[in-house]
């Protein structure tokens, strides 16, 4: 790491260039109503990688504190907003993604000092709202973030209480910015007892005892807290009533040893602190402190990243920790911390045939197995022996599952494409479940049927996909398909409702989601088989898909859409661009667009394990550049209709990825089809987006889409077309 630290200055060299002045707004609102995308002056910046000079044209875009990226940002949603507002069908489309979000959801329920926590949405309220229940005084609601702005864009997330309950500390994004506060009150009165700590990103909070608790952070960097580079991860000590500037550092701040992603996680019993410290996605050092020792060192457990692992339970003197080490599709392991060395490591619940998700709660281990992205559980003692499979109502996913040692009681929720999330109880003595709470939806998966189908990839290599639709679709090619992909980051994309996905099903689509390489769904190898040099497999996976679909009846090219978001976005980039002829509509959403660069940004860098960067080698930064969506649009190609979206203030993946990208496609582009970018303001990558945003940019994703295959008109806001 320090010699590639050190040679990243003689291997790029950056050539300035003068800011280039953007469109006006007057010029762009004429070049909308002629029914063409605003132009895009392109600057002359180069830059130079093992000797090869790669131009880089709209480098000013990046600048997201300028005036002429502002003004630009403003012609662009003009232009947008003039093709997409004289849809005639939209106001049924925003109707109909209205209708299935308006229904009172709810999650399982949770306990913080003998009390019942739960969240609720009441139907189309911006963010949904914690209640607690209490046997004198019933439901009330204890945070409601829908109070702390007038338009429901600051969320919140990472609820956490002390020990005894008294305490709760809670993290605010405003704008859906990853940068947050953390609030702190007296659960009793409500008081905030403190000044809020601020600066804190990609953190969660884990209380000690109910003295104070752990968090991570970064240092502000410079420039824009939006787009600058943030690489070092600290974890701090906030002891209850001192201000935040004495927090103790508990780990990181060591120029000789940075990390970008550090976590800490207390065993239930309060002896242990666990650390996990990576560099990038994937893979993690595991340290331990015995806080009843009184000295500060840590206890190696992972030396190195070469593997996952994280905290499920404590077992008497035993760590039991979840991991990938030594076992591709995952294993549970019971650790002394003083006795680490691997030798003495006991396998729990020891690798299986399938990839395991485990939890544990009520002194239990519950091992969630995907079987071809389907879900099994069976439930374990701690020691590892076998209680029972615990029997589910379909196929699809189930998760929940965890709680205190002393519940008596546990919930999991169930869901699949066209079921929505029910809660059930689980007694984990006898092995019952009963139904606690079910789905409100509108949306009456009874219509409809999902299938599960395998199709050969590029290389044979075997991929499963599920499709959903209503019954008696005529598979004669003429119905509108979305194919949504992701493939990445050992991600993997299980079967759950949307009901933005729903709505799509209403609307008489089809949704056809292939688990392509790059995810999870049979371990390590399947990610490892999508990274880096073999990234080209994802793409050729999702291709494959799109092929199968035609090849099958289902849809044909000029009724499939193709859709992904931030590393999917990526894919439905680079399948635009490879791809141009196989679909109608293409749906890059909030993407890694500019693949030279995306190390640059925030916290980028840390992608790397699935990328690999543009500075390491030669041959991957060739291989970077063949497949980057920004470098390989092509002049005079005909690309398929195109709606990129992005946000503003998404400081995960900032948006100059998906503006250099809409400002090259429109370049290049030679066709008809409208190449347009949605940018949302007060807008993030997407975590806490306020339900009134979320329905007006799928009506807007959804009308784009139909009206580019030909289709203008729906009878009704509720039949199939």
């Amino acid at each position: 790491m320090k010699f590639y630290y050190l040679t990243i200055a003689l291997i790029v060299t950056l050539t300035s260039c003068d800011q280039p002045t953007a469109t006006s707004a007057e010029d762009a609102e004429q070049l909308s109503a002629a029914g063409s995308e605003p132009t895009t002056d392109r600057g002359i910046h180069v830059d130079t990688y093992f000797g090869t000079d790669v131009p880089d044209p709209y480098r000013w875009l990046e600048d997201d504190l300028s005036d002429d990226t502002s003004a630009w940002i403003s012609q662009q949603n003009t232009s947008t907003r003039s093709f997409i507002d004289a849809i005639s069908l939209r106001e049924d489309v925003k109707k109909t993604v209205a209708r299935l979000l308006n229904f009172e959801r709810e999650t399982a329920p949770f306990f913080a000092g003998g009390t019942r926590y739960f969240y609720r949405n009441s139907g189309l309220q911006n963010q949904r709202v914690l209640f607690r229940e209490t046997e004198d005084l019933g439901e009330q609601v204890f945070l409601d973030p829908n109070t702390f702005s007038d338009d429901g864009t600051v969320s919140m997330s990472g609820v956490s209480f002390s020990e005894d309950g008294s305490r709760v500390a809670y993290q605010l994004s405003e704008g859906g910015s990853d940068w947050r506060s953390i609030v702190i009150r007296d659960v009793k009165t409500g008081a905030i007892l403190e000044p809020p700590l601020v600066d804190v990103k990609f953190s969660g909070i884990e209380w000690l005892s109910n003295t104070g608790f752990f968090y991570s952070s970064y240092d502000k960097p410079d420039g824009s807290e939006l787009s600058a580079k943030t690489d070092q991860h600290k974890l701090y000590f906030h002891r209850l009533g001192t201000p935040q500037s004495s927090d103790e550092l508990v780990f990181g701040g060591s120029n000789e040893e940075k990390h970008r992603y550090v976590g800490a996680d207390v065993g239930a019993d309060g002896r242990y602190l666990v650390i996990s410290a990576a560099n990038s996605t994937s893979g993690n050092r595991l340290f331990v402190k015995d806080l009843s020792s009184g000295n500060d060192e840590f206890i190696v457990l992972f030396a190195d990243e070469s593997a996952d692992g994280s905290l499920l339970e404590s077992d008497d003197n035993l760590l039991l920790i979840q991991t990938n080490k030594d076992a591709p599709n995952g294993r549970v392991i019971a650790v002394d911390p003083q006795l680490p060395d691997p030798g003495q490591w006991i396998d729990v619940i020891p690798e299986g045939e399938f990839v395991l998700n485990a939890n544990s709660g009520a002194g239990f281990l519950f091992a969630e197995y995907m079987v071809d992205a389907i879900s099994r559980v069976t439930q374990f003692d701690l020691k590892g022996r076998m209680i029972r499979n615990i029997e589910l109502p379909d196929l699809g996913t189930a998760s929940g599952f965890s709680g205190e040692k002393d519940q008596e009681a546990l919930y999991f929720t169930f869901t699949n494409y066209r079921i929505a999330p029910a809660i059930f109880t689980l007694d984990p003595k006898r092995g019952e479940t009963t139904l606690y709470r079910a789905s409100q939806s509108p949306f009456d998966g009874n219509r409809f049927k999902t299938e599960q189908v395998f199709f050969n990839s590029k290389d044979g290599t075997r991929i499963p996909m599920i499709i959903t639709y209503a019954k008696g679709t005529p598979l004669d090619g003429t119905t509108p398909t979305l194919l949504y992909g992701y493939g990445g980051f050992d991600i993997s994309i299980r079967p759950r409702f949307s009901s933005t996905v729903a709505a799509w099903l209403e609307l008489g689509g089809i949704y056809a989601v292939p688990n392509i390489r790059g995810g999870g769904e049979y371990g390590k190898r399947w990610h490892i088989a999508g990274t880096k040099t073999q990234k080209q497999n994802v793409f050729d996976d999702f291709i494959a898909a799109a092929e199968f679909l035609i090849d099958e009846g289902y849809t044909r090219k000029e009724r499939l859409a193709v859709s992904g978001r931030s590393n999917g976005g990526l894919l439905v980039g680079a399948v635009t661009t490879q791809r141009p002829d196989l679909f109608q509509v293409s749906l890059p959403g909030v993407g890694v667009l500019d693949m030279l660069r995306y190390h640059t940004f925030t916290a980028g860098a840390g992608w790397a394990y699935d990328y690999g960067t543009s500075e390491e080698s030669e041959a991957m930064f060739n291989y970077l550049l063949s497949y980057s969506p920004v470098h390989n649009t092509k002049p005079g190609t005909d690309y398929p209709a195109t709606l990129v979206t992005t946000a503003e203030r998404d400081d995960r993946v900032v948006p100059a990825h998906s503006y250099k990208f809409a400002a090259q496609l429109q370049h290049d582009h030679a066709g008809d089809s409208p190449i347009l970018i949605r940018i949302d303001s007060n807008a993030g990558h997407g975590a806490g987006t306020p339900i009134d945003k979320l329905v007006d940019q799928y009506a807007d994703i959804y009308s784009f889409t139909l009206k580019n295959m030909g289709i203008e008109k729906i009878e009704s806001a509720s039949d199939a077309l």
